[in-house]
């Protein structure tokens, strides 16, 4: 089977030619054209092939003579293998570098009319999708696309918008090796690696529940100055004793996907941190039970058993999880560029900037508006596919250790078959 283009007739003493072969795929295809094209003396410019469900798009660019022999003879093996093969001469002039920007879109549903809004949104800002590529359908569905040309800026008002108006979150960075070379990430504890506030529930403990919570919100909105707002609650919490706290430390709950995060990362080489204005034992025990590398928090002033409402040590607030992440990036030799940082309230904001990648996770307003992207499905390990990691990559992993728990993955309502 085969076709040939128009200009095909346009084949000179040496021409260069698109084959674009379609068709059922099945082991040594690649391999039978190869031989087809080495026989007849062809030159190779370019390969680029594509499996979806078990069907082939295999892209070759060569040169040929005029005497089209090696055009017949593909043909001919098109015809043997069932296969459909288009012919287009071209340019010979290599296609210029272009400057790439990657799209990652994501959600627990992406349908057709997400694909077409930011489809439109990318070709608004100039933009030409060069590239789609899934990375997940488990615990999320996600999707990347690598885009050429355009104004990166305009691209990214528009799919904010886009974002906006759908249930999708959409992360736009630039393509080269730096967004291949994160080495450390950095994570808030409270609401991000937890889905707790520590102190909501030491609060609930000692009876003053309601009224902590709502400092706790209006400090994470940014609303009130986080160091006054901490040790107002801090004092609230006087005399809870440690059988309270041990109370308060049982009710934690990790967020979904933050072991397969952690685990994953740590297999991927990369540093990890957590850095809270949360409290040290709480932070430290975390920190042992995922293996994380680095640990900073708060710490609670107990005598005789007792909380005695204040803090002891220096103060962790906003500026001081930005110190942090540098300070330890320093002594891994880890430029900052390469570190990720996750977290979702306002005292967060100076971490998040003081990264390559700030993230925003199921953040407040404030943070989503100046983070670098945002994240607001509830599982942790969709960071990875903003990161570019494949989730059939963090499976074989799993698959292949043989420490690790194999147990069924948890049922996500509404993701295609696993």
């Amino acid at each position: 089977m085969g076709s040939l283009s128009p200009n095909l007739s346009q084949v000179k003493e040496s021409s260069t030619i698109l084959v674009t072969v379609h068709g059922p795929d099945h082991p040594g295809i690649s391999a039978a054209l190869m031989d087809v094209l080495a026989a007849t003396g062809a030159e190779i410019y370019d390969v680029e092939q594509i499996v979806v469900r078990g069907r082939l798009t295999l892209n070759v660019l060569i040169e040929v003579d005029g005497e089209k022999a090696t055009v017949r003879d593909l043909l001919l093996f098109g015809w043997e293998e069932g296969l459909h093969i288009d012919f287009e001469v071209v340019d010979p002039t290599p296609t210029p570098i272009k400057k790439l920007t990657v799209v990652t879109v994501l959600g627990e549903r992406i349908g057709p009319e997400d694909f077409g809004l930011v489809a439109r949104a990318i070709a608004e800002g100039g933009g030409n999708i060069e590239r789609i590529f899934r990375l997940s359908r488990y615990p999320v569905i996600s999707y990347e696309l690598t885009v050429s040309e355009g104004d990166t800026g305009k691209i990214r008002e528009q799919l904010i918008g886009v974002a906006a108006g759908r249930p999708i979150d959409i992360a736009i960075q630039p393509d080269g090796l730096e967004r291949r070379a994160k080495r450390m990430v950095v994570m808030d504890v409270d609401s991000t690696l937890i889905e707790n506030e520590v102190i909501n529930l030491l609060a609930d403990e000692a009876g003053v529940g309601e009224e902590v919570a709502a400092i706790t919100t209006a400090a994470m909105r940014g609303e009130i100055d986080f160091e006054r707002s901490l040790r107002e609650r801090v004092a609230l919490l006087e005399g809870l004793r440690e059988d309270a706290i041990k109370r308060a430390s049982d009710r934690i709950t990790v967020t979904p996907g933050a072991r397969t995060f952690i685990r994953t990362l740590k297999r991927m080489g990369m540093k990890t941190a957590i850095v809270s204005a949360g409290f040290t034992r709480f932070a430290n025990s975390l920190a042992a039970d995922l293996d994380i590398d680095y640990s900073l928090s708060n710490t609670l002033e107990m005598v005789d058993g007792a909380l005695t409402g204040r803090l002891e040590g220096e103060l962790v607030d906003g500026a001081r999880k930005a110190a942090f992440l540098l300070e330890i990036a320093e002594a891994e030799g880890i430029a900052p560029s390469q570190v990720v940082a996750v977290g979702d309230g306002a005292n967060d904001l100076d971490m998040l900037a003081a990264a390559g990648l700030g993230i925003a996770f199921n953040a407040k307003p404030v943070v989503r508006e100046r983070a670098d992207t945002s994240v607001s499905v509830p599982y942790l390990d969709a960071v990875l596919f903003l990161m570019g990691v494949r989730r059939d990559h963090v499976e074989a992993a799993d698959a292949a250790d043989p420490d690790f728990d194999q147990s069924p993955l948890l049922e996500v309502p509404g993701t295609p078959p696993t």
